[in-house]
């Protein structure tokens, strides 16, 4: 059965994520997140639990990512404007601009902080007022507008090659350091590309982000692209656990096996 439908984003998200496991041996689960234009149509996605403290969003993520839940949220449920801005939630204002609340913490000067700021990628202000997350698995979201994979640095270059398999594309990534949500949900939401990040100290210390993770944040049509990609590299031998060959060892019997010359 082919994973490609008609419609990109209609394809069977069982069938790809038992694939991506398959190839890839993921711990963390996918999930997706999806922006709503009212507080109303969030509220009505089945079994969406809502918040009963103040979160960041990194949290609301690692509730889905790490727990399984399907949560949904308002700039009310949310610590700050830094969390809510990245997600189009509250405006890019100048006292955001400024990045007051930074200087001295995570910049050494208020021009830094600034630079920071007007760094960040984020979604325009207005289109929104609410943000959801779930488990890819569960459909809920139907479809997601982006979906959220955590992985380990091996995991996430196989999962790299298997998009660049066909159509090869360069992709570029952007680190602003702290408050990297805005390199990976920031970016994908406003861009609809592929967006690498390395998890900032929020994200692991507030959503549960482990030590060697990655996360990557795309459009879920990329994923029968990408399913089809590591099929392709797995029969060529290209597969996760990758085996260490030794450093000392001759390399061209290594090298024999996947290059005939």
């Amino acid at each position: 059965m082919s994973l490609i439908a008609s419609d990109e984003n209609n394809f069977d998200y069982d069938e790809v994520l038992e694939q991506l496991n398959k190839y890839l041996r993921l711990r963390a689960t996918p999930i997706g997140m999806k922006m709503f234009k009212t507080k109303e149509e969030m509220e009505a996605i089945p079994r969406i639990r809502r918040p009963k403290d103040v979160h960041t969003t990194d949290q609301i993520v690692g509730q889905a990512c790490r727990n399984g839940w399907t949560v949904g949220i308002t700039m009310d449920d949310l610590v700050g404007a830094q969390c809510g801005t990245v997600i189009g939630l509250h405006p890019r204002n100048e006292e955001w601009l400024s990045g007051d609340r930074m200087t001295g913490v995570w910049y050494g000067t208020p021009e830094d902080a600034k630079a920071h700021q007007d760094a960040m990628d984020v979604l325009e202000y207005g289109q929104y007022e609410a943000m959801a997350v779930s488990p890819l698995g569960s459909g809920r979201l139907n479809p997601p507008d982006i979906c959220l994979i955590y992985a380990t640095p091996a995991q996430m270059i196989l999962f790299i090659n298997g998009l660049q398999w066909l159509g090869y594309k360069k992709l570029d990534f952007s680190c602003v350091g702290e408050s990297s949500c805005a390199d990976s949900w920031g970016r994908a939401l406003k861009t609809g590309e592929p967006s690498l990040s390395i998890p900032c100290f929020a994200e692991r210390r507030y959503g549960g982000v482990m030590d060697d993770e990655l996360l990557i944040a795309l459009p879920p049509s990329y994923l029968p692209k990408i399913v089809a990609g590591l099929a392709a590299l797995s029969n060529n031998g290209l597969r996760y656990p990758i085996a260490p060959y030794g450093v000392s060892n001759d390399v061209r019997a290594g090298m024999g096996v996947s290059y005939a010359d």
